[in-house]
């Protein structure tokens, strides 16, 4: 599984931008797609996950704010990322399950000024 992270880039506060996460490779059976990110001298943390059902789970941070969503097995994961807060700057990478095994994409950064 190989998965191309892209859609990030520098926008104000209280700016969108909507990421994207394309896998390639043996995806059908994906379980769960993921995104976290990572600040400067923080843990990478969850963002939100939606599984092949479609549910939804999201870090209580970002409720409300944030949208993940995909169409099919076959298409990108997307982020919608609204009402951004500069708490926000990170490096976002996506993140596959597939029979337990995670995969990882490059990351892609996001920058989020007051």
């Amino acid at each position: 599984v190989q998965l191309q992270a892209s859609g990030g880039g520098e926008v104000q506060a209280g700016g969108s931008l909507r990421l994207s996460c394309a896998a390639s490779g043996s995806i059908t059976n994906i379980s769960y797609m993921t995104w976290y990110r990572q600040s400067s001298g923080k843990r990478r943390e969850l963002v939100a996950t939606i599984s092949s059902g479609g549910s939804t789970t999201y870090a209580d941070s970002v409720k409300g704010r944030f949208t993940i969503s995909r169409d099919n097995a076959r298409t990108p994961v997307y982020l919608q990322m609204n009402s951004l807060k500069p708490e926000d700057t990170a490096v976002y990478y996506c993140n596959a399950v597939l029979y337990g095994a995670n995969y990882w994409g490059q990351g892609t950064l996001v920058t989020v000024s007051s």
